[in-house]
């Protein structure tokens, strides 16, 4: 241990990031505490990935029974299908509360000192802590910054917690409301329509871009549109800004155009979910105590070796983590990025290759991706003087899709024409989500499509989707 600290490492926020940097650290025989000043596990556990994974379950479940068509086709009849809101809700709740024990438990296990309350850096390898018993200071070699972030709510959108309410509350479900306007159409906004639109509530989704899902693959976005959006009770409403929502009986939101700010239309919805993306949870934190300033969207400065950096320099001893890094807010890429900061204080120096790390949405079907789109591809080959293309397959022509009647989707793999190199895989489909890890470790080994086209891959089975697009970007050249 570290002479003359109490700890080798003390870890503000026990998120998906803060957890994965304990566990870690653990394991390379540092001294370690945690400080968590709410639930441990952080937004995933407790308000983000797995509330809602658990909803999308049953609520996907409800789609398929009702899907007479679908099953009819399978020699398959199902009576009426009715479903209990609040059990759905309690499968939720007590799948966070599980989880959330496993973690804790995990953490005490290993000898991890879990300390509760509000953490602050105080110095330079000094932590200051807020306990239920008043203020301890612990000194400690390393300190990682881990606090993560919260939803955003725009200005002029009032939230209540009831009828206007961010994904913190609607992962709760203590409500099922007939017309729902969803604010935003990214991960969060379209896991959210799926989900309610499966459990027959009517959709309006908002996005004040002038296209839906601006952040997917266009390719992506035009087929997940057809499947998730048109043939389902969503009504769309691109271009337009939520300029005022009012909650209340019923929501009044005021919809401007986003390019004029004039107000356009005024609706009146049973609730309005807002999906406009998160914040880092940055504020009180002490950085001022180390010389550390925010940068202007408040998130903490890191190079990729997890390092804080004042001034464009690297703070010794002082790493940050998560969401408030502003780097990809995904919890495995925190947990990603809390293996690397602990192998670099341990003096082995890694960095976090953030190309290679997939995400995904857990609509049904679902979407997933790893690496770039392909304008952000053909963009950096006009910069660097190489051209892109691209190969694309579908499930139609699956024999696994076919046999589970599941034939929407498509694989896309966009690579350098000159080497090979794979710079990004898009999937929309059935298991997309558990599809992408191939392509993902692909990418991290910066293979061509070349060597992926001669991997064998077990028959029948979905991931000779991207065994089919390998093989045709080899054949179209």
């Amino acid at each position: 241990m570290s002479q003359g600290f109490d700890y080798d490492l003390v870890i503000l926020g026990a998120g998906v990031g803060g957890h994965g940097a304990a566990l870690h650290a653990v394991s390379c025989g540092l001294k370690t505490a945690i400080v968590e000043a709410a639930d441990m596990g952080g937004t995933c556990v407790n308000r983000g990935c797995i509330p809602s994974k658990a909803l999308l379950a049953a609520s996907g479940r409800v789609r398929e029974l009702r899907n007479a068509h679908h099953l009819k086709a399978m020699g398959i009849q199902v009576g009426e299908v009715e479903f209990d809101r609040q059990a759905i809700a309690d499968h939720a709740n007590n799948l966070v509360s599980k989880i959330r024990g496993d973690l804790t438990n995990s953490l005490k296990r290993l000898g991890v000192d879990v300390i509760q309350g509000w953490g602050k850096v105080a110095g330079s390898q000094k932590v200051s802590i807020e306990t239920p018993t008043g203020e301890r200071v612990v000194t400690a070699q390393d300190v990682i910054l881990a606090p993560g972030s919260v939803p955003w709510v725009p200005p002029g959108v009032e939230v209540d917690g009831k009828t206007v309410f961010t994904s913190d509350d609607a992962v709760r479900l203590e409500s099922l409301p007939p017309w729902v306007a969803i604010i935003g159409s990214g991960y969060i906004g379209l896991e959210f329509s799926d989900v309610y639109s499966a459990l027959g509530a009517e959709i309006t989704l908002i996005e004040a871009l002038d296209q839906l899902m601006p952040g997917f693959d266009p390719d992506i976005a035009k087929l997940a549109q057809r499947v998730l959006i048109a043939p389902r009770d969503i009504e769309t409403k691109v271009g337009m800004l939520a300029k005022r929502v009012i909650p209340g009986s019923p929501v009044v939101i005021e919809l401007a155009d986003a390019k004029t700010k004039e107000v356009v239309e005024v609706l009146e919805v049973d609730a309005c979910l807002v999906a406009t993306g998160r914040i880092p949870a940055t504020q009180n934190l002490g950085l001022e105590a180390v010389g550390l300033e925010l940068d202007r969207r408040g998130f903490i400065p890191v190079d990729d070796r997890m390092a804080v950096l004042v001034d464009g320099q690297p703070v010794a001893h002082l790493w940050a983590i998560g969401d408030a890094t502003g780097k990809m807010q995904l919890a495995h890429a925190a947990s990603a990025q809390g293996v690397v900061a602990v192998e670099n204080i341990c003096g082995r120096d890694r960095q976090v290759d953030y190309h290679s790390i997939p995400a995904a949405a857990f609509t049904h079907p679902e979407i997933s991706f790893v690496g770039m789109t392909e304008p952000a591809a053909k963009a950096l080959g006009e910069a660097e003087g190489f051209k892109v293309a691209t190969s694309k397959t579908y499930f139609k022509g699956n024999s696994k899709a076919l046999a589970e009647g599941e034939t929407e989707g498509v694989a896309k793999v966009i690579y350098r024409q000159d080497t090979g190199e794979v710079l990004g895989v898009h999937i929309f489909g059935l298991h997309a989500s558990d599809l992408i890890q191939e392509a993902a470790n692909a990418i991290a080994q910066r293979h061509s499509v070349q060597d992926l086209a001669h991997m064998v891959h077990t028959h029948p089975t979905l991931s000779e989707v991207l065994d089919e697009a390998f093989k045709r970007a080899v054949a179209a050249h």
